[in-house]
Parts: C-alpha cells; structure tokens; sequence
C-alpha cells in the first residue's frame, strides 16, 4: 500500500514540475513578446521622427489606440 502511494506523489510531483516549466515557458515567451512590442515600438518611433512624410501615412493611428 505504501508503494502505491508513494507512486501517486511521484506522479503528482512530476505532473506539478511539468505544470511549472510550463507556466515558466509562458512568462518567458510573454516577457519576449513584450520586448519585442517595445523594440517595435521604438523602431516606429524612430521612423517616425527621421522621415516625417511617413507621419501621414497612417502610422499614427495604430499608435494612438495603445
């Protein structure tokens, strides 16, 4: 009997390190999107302010619903 349940808490454990690594596999991709929304965004930025022609283009639009 102690072998079983000692199988089911290794089962647990497993199920419970599976569940970590990928809730930790989700915050790093979340962290990732999020720099490279910032880095987007600092690129759009920069074409913003180095040709100003492109600021009629539409850009602006996108950036004011943020």
């Amino acid at each position: 009997m102690m072998m079983v349940m000692m199988m089911v808490v290794m089962k647990m454990v497993i199920v419970m390190m599976m569940v970590m690594m990928m809730m930790m596999m989700m915050m790093m991709m979340m962290m990732m999107m999020r720099i490279v929304m910032m880095m987007v965004m600092m690129m759009m930025m920069m074409t913003c302010t180095l040709s100003p022609q492109l600021l009629h283009s539409g850009l602006t639009r996108p950036q004011s619903g943020l």
